[in-house]
């Protein structure tokens, strides 16, 4: 193994021979200069691993130096040392990205520890993470062995979740493969989960989750009731819970997190049946016998989430609610500019509905561009592309706007999505809808052990095309193909983001309630 490389510039260099003497013989190379020129000179010749600067040097001083150093290695690590602990020296040393600032007089404990912090840093962290998820590996792979409930799935969600950000930033890729093959087993028992009672969650309402067609009657409007402020519900389309952890550093910043809840989106967990479900506080089957003609069906080719705002109107009506509200759907960047600017505005408001689309578009995209699709190639690059448009967003800058007054924010979304690796062969007319994750239409074929089959769809309050419309959903990260060309559309989807089906991803949404620090 290659020794550690130092270069120490200090204009008493001689008197710190015992330092030098302590780390060579911990086996760290060290070459010492006298002064900063010939520290910028080697700097020129030499690759360093880490740099240790005197602040106060004859010649160019040792903040000069940093500098010079800076333009030509920009990475690496510069600990400053100084007798001087002036305020605006140290704030122009941190200003010049120093690694670490240490005072005179110095003791060799003090430099190892330094080394150690700005070299092993990422090394010893990196093992601290492996050995934790290796010790909770098996408690959560018991756990799942459970008969769980619903709140026992969102509880192993969370810590796969949790541990796959961990293991990304750790970077220790057979830890990360082993939480992989965990993640897919989590995925094959929830859907036997889902599979097991969805539709008793029907028959024993008392015993079901929260689900999207109660979401504003339980979540937003008791808020509304409650609150002296306006509340803004913002619905971010198709925003993971794993989506939501990458940026709420950033939202924190601005509110108080009050309350991160989950619920559970219905069935398909596509944008049509879920987000229509959440403004109409009502099942698609219900839609579509109160708005016959608003309900759209897969076939057709209009949009099917027109009249979001007609279903809100109507739910707030229903339940005698009476306060003064606005909706607003932002589908591209000029809508979201304009949100910025009318937030002033939306405090009149008791209730401010936001439908953001930008996620959803991405995950589109994401099948379509071959630049996003290499931007966004797994879940860390999804992850990644998310918080960069996030970080860069109207969609920030309008919460900047909401956070400089009193007022709170319900942060969720309608579905997820998930990353589909293997094909599912299934057979349909002509008339069978288009979606990867679910089917619906008369005399399909399919593989059994792949999907859950609903048969009667009134039992799952879902519309009937005709009599013996069936819906089929697929489950974990499968996809469904047909057999014509059945290899082109296995290779071309595969380890696409999609959405309609049952997979933890899909059906465990974030509810998040904010407060903002005004």
């Amino acid at each position: 193994m290659e020794k550690v490389q130092i270069l120490w510039a200090d204009d008493e260099i001689d008197l710190l021979k015992p330092h030098i003497m302590f780390l060579e013989n911990k086996g760290y190379e060290v070459t010492t200069v006298n002064n900063g020129r010939d520290a910028v000179e080697l700097v020129k010749a030499k690759e360093f691993d880490i740099i240790f600067l005197d602040e106060n040097m004859p010649g160019i001083s040792g903040l000069e130096t940093l500098m010079q150093i800076k333009n030509l290695r920009s990475t690496v690590p510069v600990v400053m040392i100084t007798k001087n602990e002036a305020e605006e020296i140290m704030e122009e040393a941190i200003g010049g990205k120093i690694a670490d600032y240490l005072i005179k007089p110095v003791n060799p404990n003090q430099i190892l520890l330094s080394l150690k912090k700005n070299l092993e840093d990422k090394r010893l962290i990196s093992e601290k993470t492996s050995q934790s998820y290796q010790q909770e590996f098996r408690q959560i792979g018991m756990s799942m062995s459970d008969r769980l409930s619903w709140n026992e799935w969102v509880d192993v969600y969370k810590k796969l979740v949790y541990w796959e950000i961990e293991l990304e930033a750790s970077k220790d890729p057979s830890m990360y493969d082993i939480l992989t093959m965990q993640k897919s087993e989590a995925n094959h028992l929830f859907s036997k989960f889902v599979e097991n009672n969805y539709l008793g969650w029907f028959k024993n309402p008392d015993t079901a989750p929260l689900l999207s067609h109660e979401l504003m009657k339980r979540k937003a409007f008791p808020l509304v009731d409650q609150s002296e402020e306006p509340v803004f519900f913002l619905l971010i389309d198709n925003l993971r819970y794993d989506q939501w952890k990458v940026i709420q550093p950033a939202i924190q910043e601005l509110f108080k997190i009050v309350e991160e809840d989950t619920y559970c989106s219905i069935l398909p967990t596509a944008t049509q049946y879920a987000r229509n479900a959440i403004f109409s506080g009502m099942m698609p089957s219900e839609i579509q016998k109160r708005f016959p003609d608003k309900w759209i069906s897969d076939e057709d080719e209009e949009g099917k989430n027109n009249f979001e705002e007609d279903f809100l109107v109507d739910q707030i009506q229903r339940l005698r609610k009476t306060y003064k509200h606005s909706y607003t759907k932002v589908t591209n960047l000029d809508a979201g500019k304009a949100l910025v600017d009318q937030v002033p505005n939306m405090f009149r408001n008791k209730l401010n509905v936001i439908v953001y689309n930008f996620v959803d578009m991405l995950s589109h995209a994401r099948t379509d561009m071959k630049v996003i699709k290499e931007l966004a190639q797994d879940e860390k690059g999804y992850r990644s592309i998310t918080r960069s448009w996030f970080e860069h967003s109207p969609l920030l800058e309008t919460l900047k706007r909401i956070a400089e007054k009193p007022a709170k924010v319900i942060i969720t979304t309608d579905h997820g999505t998930i990353r589909v690796k293997d094909p599912s062969k299934i057979i349909g007319d002509r008339n069978t809808n288009t979606n990867l994750r679910y089917k619906l239409g008369k005399n399909l074929n399919y593989e059994k052990k792949d999907v859950l089959e609903i048969r009667n769809p009134t039992e799952a309050f879902l519309p009937k095309v005709n009599v013996s419309t069936a819906y089929v959903f697929v489950k974990g990260d499968k996809f469904f193909a047909y057999p014509n060309n059945f290899n082109y559309y296995a290779n071309f989807y595969k380890d696409t983001f999609q959405h309609g089906g049952i997979s933890p991803e899909e059906m465990i949404i974030p509810v998040i309630t904010l407060q903002s620090k005004a």
